[in-house]
């Protein structure tokens, strides 16, 4: 009875086998049985195969990254930067609109470039404002139902499909927020950053609501109910500014970025004080 692996006998012999040709696949060494015949290029250019791939996690994790690495590339060297929210539905012969374009031109007089979400209405105005004043115009779309595209005076745009990677380069490559009035977009967007400030995850980063009138109510509210019942603390309250005057916009935004630069360990001009990248 044989006594060895196979059933074969002592009088049997193993077949020699050659060594064949070698092949390198990446970090793979194969040889005889292991050798491939195509390579990795010719499988993927022969073969369409399956597509529900692309609706998957981790194909949507390679998304999500590159629009960090797209919008961090494109933005990195921005300069000095304000981001500008407000309603898309207001209409160029609305005062907010006028507002909205005095204010981007004003902030890119004083050397700011004007950061919006490159829609139409208030966003629009802003751009506008900075376009014709000769300063530089960032609008940072998103992937929606029911808008069309970048507005026409946006010199840089970049679209995302994805809200948390654009709110990302909101705060990352800005100097402050200026928000004008609108609707939940506009609100998600100042509350976000009332809690980075609150949290500490941003530092000497002005808050400046625009139109007193309009805000007037959501601060007595925050005062009245919000800091009445200890939801939050007295200093909270002091994280914003209410106005309706440009001049005093650009004061507030440029005395903060003066504070940054007194008080930042390196000189770091051109990138935010938030930490998020």
């Amino acid at each position: 009875m044989p006594d060895n692996l196979g059933g074969m006998s002592e009088t049997d012999s193993f077949e020699e086998i050659p060594p064949g040709p070698v092949k390198q696949r990446g970090r793979e060494t194969m040889r005889r049985r292991a050798f491939e015949r195509s390579t990795t290029d010719q499988r993927l250019l022969d073969s369409r195969g399956p597509s529900d791939w692309v609706h998957t996690d981790p194909w949507r994790v390679l998304r999500i990254q590159s629009e960090f690495v797209e919008g961090f590339g494109s933005l990195a060297e921005l300069g000095p930067a304000i981001s500008v929210f407000g309603s898309a539905r207001t209409k160029p012969d609305e005062p907010m609109y006028a507002l909205a374009e005095e204010l981007g031109r004003g902030l890119s007089l004083a050397g700011f470039a004007v950061v919006t979400g490159g829609g139409p209405g208030i966003m629009e105005a802003a751009n506008k404002g900075a376009c014709e004043s000769g300063g530089v115009s960032v609008g940072l779309g998103i992937e929606l139902p029911f808008e069309a595209g970048l507005n026409e005076y946006v010199d840089l745009g970049i679209n995302f499909r994805y809200f948390f990677a654009r709110k990302t380069m909101f705060v990352k490559y800005a100097q402050g927020f200026v928000v004008l009035p609108g609707g939940f977009g506009t609100f998600d967007e100042l509350f976000e950053a009332l809690t980075l400030v609150q949290t500490q995850k941003v530092t000497s980063f002005p808050i400046v609501l625009m139109g007193t009138e309009y805000w007037s109510g959501l601060v007595d509210w925050l005062r009245q109910t919000v800091l009445g019942d200890g939801k939050v603390s007295d200093g909270d309250l002091d994280m914003f500014h209410v106005t309706d005057d440009v001049d005093e916009v650009v004061r507030i935004v440029r005395e903060a970025r003066v504070r940054h630069r007194l008080t930042a360990p390196e000189d770091d001009e051109f990138q935010n004080n938030a930490e998020l990248g």
